[in-house]
């Protein structure tokens, strides 16, 4: 079973992020057996300015990773399920 990782690129008075993070939640259950348990890590753009010149307009943002290889950007502003249960099941 692979290890899978999503960041979310967000703020802390977005909210859009707080709706993404928690759809993208709602999702692990149905993924729990076929895919693997996979985890989320919420980091705040504003916090680094490399993150607010990358990401500023586009936030929220979800990056997902697999077994440490290159991170792949899935989608911005609202969760696109379909990119994302992709992701898992591939």
């Amino acid at each position: 079973m692979s290890k899978k990782h999503f960041m979310l690129y967000s703020r802390s008075y977005c909210h859009l992020c707080e709706d993404m993070l928690q759809a993208l939640l709602a999702l692990r259950p149905a993924h729990e057996d076929e895919a693997g348990w996979f985890s989320v890590e919420v980091i705040d753009v504003d916090a680094d300015p490399g993150l607010v010149t990358r990401y500023d307009e586009l936030v929220p943002v979800l990056v997902g990773s697999k077994d440490g290889a290159e991170a792949l950007q899935l989608c911005h502003y609202f969760l696109d399920v379909e990119a994302v249960n992709r992701f898992l099941s591939a």
